[in-house]
This record gives C-alpha cells, structure tokens and sequence, in this order.
C-alpha cells in the first residue's frame, strides 16, 4: 500500500520522505518530482468528504435533469404533435448512449483522471439540458386553436360557426403545410433525441467513477457512510424532477413571449401547454454548477486516515454482517489476493482495449449460466420494465383518467410515490442487515414482496370511469357513431377538420370538439376573479341554444385520484422491498473473482431489456386507446381523446403482467435455491462417514498412540 496521508484537515502534519515524494510528484509529466512542495490547490479539494458532498449534489442534479422529461412528456406531446410511442422512444433515447459506452468505463476506470472525466461529463449533462429546451426558442409561439390565420385572435371568430364558404373554409390539416413547417419539425424533434442522447452519454462516467474514487480515498470504515450519503441524496433527485415539474407546468409556455392580452387558458384546458422548456434550463444550471469544483480534485488524493467516532459503533455492526456476504479486500490474505491476479475480472484494468474485448464475452457467457444470477436479473427486468412505463407515462395517465392538471398529477407522484419507493429500499435493506438474511429467506423476502405488490395493483382495474359522450366521436354500445341531439345541426357551419377548442353542454354531459361542432356562433366572457370565464351561445346542436362553457367536460370519477395514487404507491413501496435482497442474490449467485463484472453485467441487461424498451411499449399501448387524433399535414400528430375503459386497463395490465413475470423469476429462485441445498445436504451425508466406519477409524487412530506411549 506504501505510506497512509491524513487529510489536510487535520492540522500541521510534517510528511517522511516517501510521502513527500508522493505528493511531489501526482500530476508531474514523467513522474519527476517538483523542487516545491504542491500547494496550489485548496486544501478544501483534498478533503474526501468534500468530494462525498460535491458528488452528491451532481447525481442529485443530474437525476433531476434526467427525469425532469418523464414529468413533462405530455406537454411535449401536444406543444409538437407527438404520440406517445414517439414519446416513449425519446425517452429511451436517454439509454443508448448510456448504454453503449458503459463497457467501456469499466475499462477505462483506473486509467483516467477520474474527476476530471466527471466534471466533462456533467458540463456534456449540462449541454444535453440546454439541447432539450432549444426547441422552444427555435419554434414560433404557441397557437392552441389552429383553426384561425395569424392575425385572428384565438378562440374568437376561428372557432364558431361560420357560413360554408370556400374561402373560410381551408382544410388546414394540408393548407397550412408547407416543406419549411415538415423540415422545422423534423428538426425540432431531431434536436431533442440528439440531447438525450448526449444526456445518456454525459451520465456515463459520473456514478461509476465518482464511487470508486471514494472508495480509494476514503478510509475503508468510513466508505459505507459516505455511499450511503451519496446514495440517500441522489434517491431524492427523481422526486425533485416531478416536484419541479409541477412548478414549471403552472406557467404558460410561452411566458418568455407572452401575446398582448394574455390568454384565456387555465391550466385545466386540454390544450394548456406548460413551461416545460423552463425546467431543463434550470436543471441544467445545476448540473453546470455543481459540476465546476470537479475540474479542481486531484487525480489521487491522500487516502483519509481516520475513523469517524460518531460512525464506528455503526460501522462494527454492519461489518459483522458484510463481511459474512462477501470477503473485503483489506481482510483477505496475500494468497487470496495473488489467486485473483488470474481472473479476468481483476487483470482487465492491466489488458489492452483488444484484450479485453476478447475476455468479455467468455466471462458474461460464464456469468449467464449461473441460474440464480440469471433467474434474478430476469425478475429485475420485469421490475425495472414496470418502473421505466409508470415513471413515463403515470402521469399522461392521471391527466387523462381522472382529468387533472399535468402540475397536480407530477405533485402526486413527487410528493407520494417516490417517497414511498425510497422508504420500501430502505426497509429491503434493513431487513436483510438485521435479521442477517441468507440467500433462502433473501429469495422468500424477495418472493413475497412481489406477491403483496401484486396483490396490490388488482383493485387499479376498478379504480375509474368510462369517457363521457363526445359528439360525432363516442361508439356507444347498440347505437350508431356519434351523439347529436340535433342531426344536421352544423351543416351550416364550416368547421375546420383539425380543429380543437372543445366545450362542454354539462346539462346533457356531451363533449364537442369545437364551439363550431356544437352550432355556436357567439362568444361570451365573463370576468370572474383575476380570470375570464369563456361561455358560447347561440349554439344549435344543443338543447335550448346554450350556453356551453369552454372546456372539456368534468371528469365523473376524478375523487377517485387520491385512492389510485396511494394504492400504486403502496404498490411500488412493497416491490422496492426486493431491490436490496435481490441485489444480495446476484453478489452471492456467482464467483468471488467475477462480481464486479457481473454487477455490471446486470446494469447493462436492464438497460437494454427493460429501461429503453419499455417506455416505447408502454407509449405503442397508450396509443392503440386513441379514439380521435389530431392531424398535422395529413401524419397523425397528438390523440386528443382516448378510450379511457381501454386506456385503464391495458396500461395497468401491463404493470400486471411485469409483476406477474417478477413474482414468476423469483419463485423459481427459490426453487433453484432448495434444490441446491438438497443437494448439498445429500453430498455432506454421503461423504460423512457411519458409525461404525467411525468407530474403526478412531481405533486406527488410537493404536499409534498406544504405541508411542
């Protein structure tokens, strides 16, 4: 190991000669060492709990940054006409460059300086975040009625019902279409898959390296506390990303370019666009801030000497129980240490980029046929699947069920459900520290966890209502396409195809897509407040000629929101209970020499069989409920309406189906794990001898001893 450096925190410290030589010569070309001892740096940044506090700020942003999209994929939706398969896909985009660059690190991980390749990566987050929020400055502001020109004032003349003439009546679904819009929009949503790209790319070196650095320096009892620190802060960045998501969605999305007049939306209105680009901004800020002191850490930084006393009591707990999982380096003997020089696992550091190459396949196939390794990454697959489509698309989903704001659904879920995911961790991971969990009771803990959570979600399938009738859209069972009181009430009008401002006649409980579709052709606002009510009279197709109120229609079911969301979390907290146990399992399914790779192994399946597929099945599902599409130069753009029967239960039969496959994995675990102890009990009592066999074999050993004396 060669001679320990306190911290620099410690006071006057005269260094020997060695350690003097050490410090001379970090970060001199050739090794040689400088006439002056290295004082440039702060000593702040040879503090490795400074480095601790640094690096969980950064994941804490980097998390916000990177599932601040999740909170707001709905917006980004109906502000560029996406659906949610393309959604979905541009979520997992994220992934790719993660994944693909990953193999790499664990290659190039001692090779680098490792703070400096953090603090790149986070200013490539960085970047990546002010990408993603290009698109709103680069697009021209917001119509949320498409029906009207451009010196039309919204929600006037452009949507009530006009005579048919040809010259009011364009079909904008392909007049308004021209090579600059197709181009501008390719463009645009371009630009945002290049940046989740590069943001799954910047991610790559900031967790792997930022713990194996704290490893090396941190003195080897106070390492746990530090990644437990590092870990508790950086479980808090997704809540943080729903819960800045449901601040930055509250604003109009183009508060920077605000019309004269303001607008006469609320953020009820299904066509309300929120500040979404807002939040990549300020998160990006983040990234770029805490991201700055990385650039300043040495590459080696004296290894902390000594022990905090406040945390030792705990430490000698949690080393008792450790230890009885998996050997510490610092505890194994030199022979140990020189037997694992021959693994691939711990010479890959010292093997060129060909060389390693060529070992990593023969150590994953060696890694995939371990049947509990294999068995309990399957079941994290399923896990992983679930979370990846609830974190995606939970939100859109309350939105449309229960017809809440896209501010009030992210609050939800910030404030409830990732919560509780934390609190079931910590629980999985108490409970296998105090009651000493082996792999059996890990594999029931695990089994019987995602048994209660998939007990859970079966009351999800009730918990809802059916879509209220919407004209000229609704199937009604029995009855022909669409509900209209008044059959040819609006062939006067000229209603234009894509058009959408919808009202609502709540005496009849009927939806109309436009005031044009329900015959209105007047406008009426009422101030109320600091808000203007909208009102539509003189509307034909309704009962009594109106009027209609603005808006969609209010959801019969929408008190059901708060039992749904406690439910799913309650849900998500018992199948959290698995993470730690399951984890244990796959350090104790496979070889000493290959669990480092094998850890990494398991992050790499789940990224390419559950975190970038999921979200586009979860989207491809959402959107086979669509019932009525909105159109942008003749492509399908953004589903305004949905099956809402349909929409429930596909989306929570799938969270069905990945627990179900989850509960499957691990039951067979379990089976695997009791066959393998019969079998070993079977070897030990074969191998054991009888009675009498021992009886002739103490008397063999008693006779030289007879003799001797």
């Amino acid at each position: 190991m060669g001679p320990r450096i306190g911290p620099a925190s410690e006071g006057p410290h005269v260094p020997n000669k060695d350690t003097k030589a050490t410090m001379d010569t970090e970060d001199i070309p050739g090794g040689k060492a400088s006439p002056h001892p290295r004082n440039s740096r702060p000593r702040v940044f040879q503090s490795i709990k400074f480095f601790v506090l640094c690096h969980s700020l950064l994941q804490l942003a980097q998390l916000m940054i990177s599932g601040y999209l999740k909170s707001s994929i709905s917006t980004i939706e109906k502000r560029f006409g996406l659906s949610s398969q393309t959604s979905g896909l541009l979520a997992a985009f994220n992934e790719v460059g993660n994944t693909t660059l990953i193999v790499l690190v664990s290659y190039f991980g001692s090779r680098v300086h490792r703070p400096r390749m953090i603090g790149c990566g986070a200013v490539l987050v960085a970047l990546a975040g002010l990408l993603m929020s290009l698109p709103h400055f680069i697009s021209e502001p917001y119509r949320y009625d498409h029906t009207g020109p451009e010196d039309t004032s919204q929600d006037l003349a452009a949507s009530l019902c006009l005579p048919t003439t040809p010259a009011l009546a364009p079909d904008s679904s392909n007049g308004s279409c021209s090579t600059f819009t197709e181009v501008r929009h390719v463009t645009v949503v371009g630009v945002m898959f290049v940046a989740q790209t590069l943001l799954g790319v910047g991610g790559v070196p900031i967790q792997p390296f930022g713990i194996s650095y704290i490893d090396d320096f941190a003195h080897d009892s106070n390492s746990p506390l530090y990644l437990g620190i590092l870990f508790a802060v950086t479980m808090m960045g997704p809540g943080m990303a729903y819960g800045l998501g449901s601040l930055m969605l509250r604003l109009y999305v183009d508060i920077d370019r605000m019309p004269e007049g303001g607008v006469s939306l609320t953020p009820k209105d299904p066509r309300w666009v929120g500040a979404w680009w807002l939040g990549f901004l300020i998160s990006a800020g983040m990234v770029a801030l805490a991201a700055s002191p990385y650039f300043f850490f040495p590459r080696e930084m004296p290894k902390e000497k000594h022990e905090l006393h406040f945390w030792r009591k705990a430490v000698a707990g949690a080393t008792s129980s450790v230890s009885k999982v998996e050997d510490s380096p610092s505890e194994q003997s030199p022979g140990e240490s020189s037997k694992k020089q021959d693994n691939p696992a711990q010479v890959a550091a010292d093997l060129t980029v060909i060389q390693f190459i060529k070992v990593f396949p023969r150590v994953l196939l060696r890694t995939l046929r371990h049947p509990i390794f294999l068995l309990v990454v399957l079941s994290q697959v399923c896990m992983s699947s679930m979370v990846a489509g609830m974190a995606t698309f939970l939100p859109k989903f309350l939105e449309r069920q229960f017809s809440v704001t896209a501010s009030f659904a992210n609050m939800l879920i910030g404030g409830l459900t990732i919560p509780t995911a934390i609190v079931g961790i910590v629980v999985g991971s108490s409970l296998v520290k105090r009651l000493h969990l082996g792999p059996m009771r890990c594999a029931t803990l695990c089994l019987l966890g995602s048994l209660l959570a998939l007990v859970v979600s079966l009351p999800l399938f009730f918990l809802g209502c059916s879509a209220h009738q919407i004209a000229g859209i609704t199937l009604q069972p029995g009855t022909q396409p669409g509900v209209e009181p008044f059959p040819g009430c609006m062939a006067p009008c000229s209603c234009s195809v894509d058009g959408f401002n919808p009202v609502c006649d709540p005496g009849a409980g009927v939806e109309y897509i436009t005031p044009c579709h329900a015959g209105c052709t007047a406008q009426v606002v009422q101030a109320d407040q600091d808000k203007n009510k909208v009102f539509y009279s003189n509307c034909s197709c309704v009962a009594g000629g109106g009027p209609v109120s603005a808006g969609s229609c209010d959801s019969a079911c929408s008190h059901l929101v708060l039992p749904f969301i406690l439910l799913v979390s309650l849900g998500a907290a018992l199948a959290s209970v698995t993470h730690t146990p399951a984890f244990m399992l796959i350090l104790r399914g496979v070889k000493k020499e290959d669990k480092t790779l094998a850890v990494g192994i398991q992050f790499m399946l789940l990224r390419v069989l559950a975190w970038m597929p999921s979200p586009v099945i979860h989207g491809s599902a959402i959107d086979t409920t669509c019932v009525h599409w909105a159109l942008s130069c003749g492509r399908r753009a953004v589903c305004h309406y949905y099956d809402l029967d349909l929409l429930r239960n596909r989306f929570v039969g799938l969270q069905f189906f990945f627990k179900t496959g989850s509960l499957v994995c691990f039951a067979l675990v379990l089976t695997v794990l009791r066959q393998q102890n019969k079998e070993e009990e079977t070897k030990a009592t074969a191998s054991s001898p009888g009675p009498q066999q021992q009886l002739l074999m103490s008397g063999q050993d008693k006779k030289p001893t007879d003799s001797s004396v």
